[in-house]
């Protein structure tokens, strides 16, 4: 997976791209940790993610938990397979996706 981030003022996107497993969530979850201290409105662009795993679900809920501390965070351009993985697994109920 390959992650490419975009900081304007105290909101970041994180373009992601490829999969997202066991191999490759503890990028992201460095990411989530370092990096969005300030930040109070992160964007996760899903355009180019083809697979989430349960490694990568993990992540996606600590960075939910965080950024509802100190501000808000979305999912973007969520391909069906994927949105059908956060629907069964019932994330899809607190995460914030847009088209």
């Amino acid at each position: 997976m390959e992650i490419k981030k975009e900081l304007n003022g105290t909101a970041l996107t994180l373009f992601l791209s490829g999969r997202l497993d066991a191999v490759t969530a503890p990028d992201l979850d460095k990411v989530v940790q370092n990096d969005l201290t300030g930040i109070t409105d992160l964007t996760l662009d899903f355009s180019e993610l083809v697979y989430v795993a349960s490694a990568g679900l993990r992540v996606l809920l600590l960075a939910q938990k965080r950024m509802k501390k100190q501000g808000s965070m979305k999912l973007t351009h969520v391909s069906e397979d994927v949105k059908d993985v956060l629907d069964m697994t019932g994330f899809i109920d607190f995460l914030t996706i847009e088209e």
